[in-house]
């Protein structure tokens, strides 16, 4: 593999924001000051981050388990933590297949980390940006069967695409390129309050990689033509929350779903 690019400390990185707001330990200064900084404004993010990270769980142990999926194809990984992706899977599913894709030099960094740990088995990532589709696919078919249903999973990463059109498109080319009975997991950030409004504001204003809001009806436009699973389109903590939670969970502003291609 080619040598890393440098990581540069000095302005805030999405990924590592994230993972300061979800308790991890891998962000810099810089990081937990714009964390801190869009919490002033929304310090609910901190439960939409982890209700995210939960709809993950919920999403990929659905797939893994009801859906009957084996393979799993994960854009825009962002940096690992705890319940990756593939340790959800094959928690329910062992022997299940997981690509992860993402284009960042530190996400790349860690991900050779994980790649090599004694305790992983069939997983991979390809270094590639989302919008290559082409290389993105080929990369994948090289190590997933394109002849049987992938869980596509696509989380928090489609509010860095703003134009909607190119969003949606960018997602339909991977639904397009999947087999009958694959299934799409997406969740992305709503702007469904003011305070997270504001937050998205804060955040474009300090970070490097803007953060395009969309409402629960453009969420949903993620779906088109694919057929909604219960409850469809809702916030990532409603989205089959466990059994054994007193209450509903509070709403945040996260939306998410989850679709099977007919």
């Amino acid at each position: 593999m080619a040598d890393l690019p440098p990581i540069d400390t000095t302005v805030a990185h999405s990924a590592r924001v994230w993972n300061y707001w979800l308790g991890g330990k891998d962000h810099y200064p810089v990081d937990r000051e714009v964390g801190d900084f869009v919490l002033q404004a929304y310090p609910e993010m901190v439960a939409a981050a982890r209700a995210d990270r939960g709809f993950l769980v919920r999403a990929v142990t659905f797939l893994a388990g009801e859906a009957g999926i084996d393979q799993f194809l994960d854009v825009g990984t962002g940096l690992p933590t705890h319940n990756n992706t593939h340790e959800v899977a094959q928690a329910v599913s062992p022997g299940a297949r997981v690509v992860y894709v993402d284009n960042d030099p530190m996400v790349l960094s860690h991900a050779r980390a994980l790649l090599t740990g004694p305790d992983v088995h069939d997983v991979r990532y390809v270094d590639a940006d989302l919008h290559d589709p082409e290389e993105v696919l080929g990369a994948a078919r090289a190590y997933l069967d394109f002849d049987r249903p992938i869980g596509l999973t696509v989380l928090g990463t489609m509010g860095h695409t703003a134009d909607d059109e190119r969003a949606y498109a960018a997602v339909r080319t991977y639904v397009d390129a999947l087999p009958a009975g694959s299934h799409l997991a997406l969740c992305d950030g709503s702007n469904t309050s003011e305070p997270m409004v504001e937050a998205a504001r804060r955040w474009n204003e300090t970070a490097a990689l803007p953060y395009h809001l969309r409402s629960p009806e453009q969420i949903a436009g993620f779906f088109a033509g694919l057929e909604l699973v219960d409850p469809g389109v809702v916030p990532a903590s409603l989205w089959r929350p466990p059994a054994a939670e007193v209450g509903a969970p509070e709403p945040v502003d996260q939306y998410c779903g989850v679709a099977r291609k007919p």
